[in-house]
């Protein structure tokens, strides 16, 4: 049951810290090669998963899972959780553009979030050995040093719990062993391409050892930000050179530049006792994301520059409160965590988990809303993020009558801040009145769970489970709004903003999710499955309000599904095959959207800042996967997804903002296969060739330009290939390979920002990298 509330305040902050525990660390002597399962290993051998908070293996899961080991992921040579999802069925990642600061969008069977700003929750649970990262900002993990990656597909209301309604991903690194080893890896590409990575593990003492491994990356970006007075000289709007470089370009969009380090310490005291501690710290400043226009009317006419082109100057002249003003076109992120995972072997049927973590970042960047040189209806702004987030999961597994049934109860804590520092100048509403003020928005939240699952076993082929999950939420957002000096009342102030300063409102909430499942193993080949379970993504606040009426009346409750799924998990011929299939059906019911038309939020139509529940829709698809090594050395994978939907009804509220004709989720269709071969040659090694190609089919973007016309309502579908060639040595402890990304060079765009267009007369989109390559060396001791 939700309720709702609001009421003034003045926000008072709060200071966490966390000590950091300092690790000593000794180098070993000699290594010997990296423990990690060698990239030619058969992809069809047994992966275990923890998906049900025990060690299983993933064909005798009942859910649907892509697992892919650190074999594949060296393979495909993907080092980022957004080129794995790209092979996934029915996953979409994607980093978002520039407005969004760092940030990831998110969503799994057409279910999840693609907002950064933490007054929403993300719709699909990303986990980091088993730790929860709350937010979007900050969720492009670099896949270092990692032992496997695991994408459960569909809501996982009582195995992860709150914001897994879509399903959730889970990263799981490398632990360190008793085994001393190393490796380094270096790479050079297109763009000034250079990358570097490496990791040891040795034991400190006996019982004690240590991991530490790192990486930095970077490369130039891929669109020319050019400076419009001086390719336009002349030009009819009147703008200056504001550079004096021959060919006007004054930056690269879509640039790279990150570092990061990881290290874990495993304690094992005695035979029953396991404990881990883990650090990370992450930075990474670069340009903004790698956007072009596509639609410029009326005075922006002249703006539209070309398909690896911008006219945008993130720059906004003298007007109101401010003078003459960059926002900036670099967006910098600094992250850090520690957590330590405590395990005790009770019994020998009996165990007991202790996950405690803390992490924070902060994102600072500058948006440029209208993409243009400058307009009269222009708008802009400087963003500065800062997070929090403190949790504790306590979990006993434990196993009655001989293996007959087991189970797991657990609880988990967690409570987190962020603080949205702005400036906003905005300029497209009202010619000549700029909206413009200073916003220091606090956004605090909590949530507390209980849950249980059982897993009971009445024959050998006969495998039945139960879950129930019990979760207590709890947020408030605090509104500031003030002069761009910090004084208060806003003034001017058209539009009623002020009176939203000290405004604070505020969601609880409380839910019950339930999961049921049946499998059956016909044969050692063949397990079939039937469950059917339930999600939610929590309730918030609207935090973009431009006029008071969007905030006091956009407040929104949680949507929910409930989820009934079958499917077959095979391994046929000896094994050589692995084909693993399922389909869904969801009833997805108070949708949360982001509105276009607000005029049941105050009379205003736009601009619009109102998040809703929108309405209910049916969901329902096919998925397929497949590995396959039907000859030595040949290797086969593939995927597939067709999904649809459709709107059961629709909430008067939401205007023209969505009809019941569009598509609930979209794309419909992806697709993804990848073949290599590894040649052999008597004492000198091997050469492996690599084919992998994805495809994502048409994208539903909305009703944003439909003014212009109907045909912007969807972007194309495309196809994406790579390629790779690897020498291993006889030893296979030293690669060098060879990679082509973006093969045929196409050109497509992931995603679109049309939200101002009605009022700015301009949209733009992210566009895709076009065709790279990288050499890549890699040694392992």
């Amino acid at each position: 049951m939700a309720s709702f509330r609001q009421h003034s305040r003045i926000a008072k902050f709060s200071v966490a810290s966390l000590t950091a525990v300092a690790i000593a660390t000794v180098a070993a002597p000699a290594f010997a090669q990296d423990e990690a399962a060698p990239a030619d290993e058969n992809v069809t051998g047994d992966i275990v998963v923890t998906a049900q908070f025990r060690e299983q293996r993933l064909q005798d899961t009942p859910l649907a899972i892509t697992a892919v080991d650190a074999a594949l992921l060296s393979a495909r040579n993907q080092d980022n959780i957004a080129e794995v999802a790209r092979q996934a069925p029915s996953v979409t990642l994607n980093e978002m553009g520039g407005a969004y600061g760092a940030s990831m969008g998110a969503s799994i069977r057409g279910i999840g979030q693609f907002d950064f700003n933490p007054a929403y929750e993300p719709g699909v649970g990303l986990y980091v050995d088993d730790v929860y990262y709350p937010t979007l900002t900050g969720a492009n993990f670099d896949l270092l040093d990692l032992e496997r990656v695991e994408i459960l597909r569909g809501p996982q209301g009582t195995l992860t719990g709150r914001n897994s309604i879509g399903g959730a991903i889970k990263l799981f690194s490398k632990k360190p062993n008793a085994n001393p080893s190393a490796f380094v890896e270096g790479s050079y590409g297109s763009r000034n391409r250079l990358e570097l990575r490496g990791g040891v593990n040795f034991p400190i003492a006996e019982g004690l050892y240590a991991r530490v491994s790192g990486v930095h990356k970077e490369q130039d970006g891929y669109v020319d930000q050019v400076d419009y007075g001086c390719a336009n000289p002349g030009n009819p709007e009147g703008i200056a050179a504001r550079t004096a470089a021959q060919d006007c370009v004054v930056d690269k969009l879509g640039g790279i530049n990150y570092s990061g380090i990881r290290t874990s310490v495993l304690a094992e005291p005695t035979d029953n006792v396991e404990f881990m501690v883990i650090a990370d710290y992450q930075r990474s400043y670069r340009t903004s994301a790698a956007e072009v226009p596509i639609v410029a009317t009326g005075d922006a006419s002249n703006f539209l520059c070309g398909d690896f082109c911008t006219y945008a100057s993130w720059n906004l002249p003298a007007m109101g409160q401010l003078g003459d003003w960059n926002t900036g076109n670099r967006n910098l992120f600094k992250g850090w965590g520690v957590s330590g995972h405590l395990k005790i072997d009770l019994t020998d049927s009996l165990n007991f988990q202790s996950i405690t973590a803390y992490r924070e970042y902060t994102n600072t960047w500058g948006t440029d809303d209208d993409f243009t040189p400058t307009l009269t209806r222009a708008a802009g702004g400087y963003n500065d993020l800062d997070f929090w987030f403190f949790s504790q999961e306590l979990r006993l597994n434990g196993e009655i009558a001989d293996g007959l049934v087991d189970y797991t109860l657990g609880g988990f804590y967690s409570d987190q801040r962020s603080t949205y520092y702005t400036v906003q100048d905005i300029r497209y509403i009202v010619p000549g009145v700029p909206l413009q003020f200073q916003g220091n928005d606090p956004i605090n939240a909590s949530s507390k769970a209980g849950f249980a699952t059982v897993i009971a076993h009445p024959t050998d082929a006969l495998t039945l489970t139960g879950g129930i999950r019990y979760t207590d939420e709890h947020k408030d957002y605090t509104f500031s709004r003030r002069n761009i000096d910090g004084t208060a009342p806003l003034t001017p102030d058209p539009f009623g903003l002020g009176a939203l300063n000290g405004l604070t409102s505020v969601y609880n909430g409380d839910r019950w999710d339930w999961r049921g499942s049946v499998d059956y193993r016909f044969s050692p080949e063949v397990l079939a499955y039937v469950t059917v379970g339930t999600g939610f993504k929590g309730g918030g606040v609207s935090a973009r309000p431009f006029i008071p009426a969007q905030a006091e009346l956009g407040i929104f409750g949680p949507e929910t599904v409930v989820s009934y799924e079958g499917g077959l998990k095979t391994d046929l011929f000896d094994r050589a095959v692995r084909f693993n299939v399922a389909g869904f059906y969801n009833t997805y019911k108070d949708i949360q959207t982001p509105l276009s038309d607000c005029t049941a939020f105050g009379g205003v139509a736009a601009p619009c800042g109102v998040v809703a529940n929108a309405g209910d829709g049916k969901i329902w698809g096919v998925e397929a996967e497949v590995f396959a090594e039907p000859i030595e050395g040949l290797m086969i994978d593939g995927s597939l997804s067709v999904l649809d939907s459709k709107y059961t009804s629709l909430s008067p509220a939401v205007g023209t903002s969505v009809t019941l004709d569009d598509p609930v989720v979209s794309p419909g269709v992806t697709g993804s296969a990848g073949v290599q071969y590894e040649i052999k040659f008597k004492n000198e090694g091997s050469i492996t060739p690599r084919f992998d190609i994805a495809y994502r089919g048409e994208t539903f973007q909305g009703h944003g330009l439909d003014a212009v016309s109907t045909d912007w309502q969807n972007t194309p579908g495309y196809w994406l290939g790579n390629a790779r060639l690897t020498y291993r040595n006889p030893d296979s402890d030293l690669e060098v390979a060879l990679e082509v990304t973006n093969l045929f060079d196409k050109y497509y765009l992931p995603s679109r920002f049309d939200a101002v267009y009605s009022l700015a007369g301009t949209a733009y989109a992210q566009v895709g990298a076009p065709r790279e390559w990288r050499i890549s060396l890699r040694k392992d001791f």
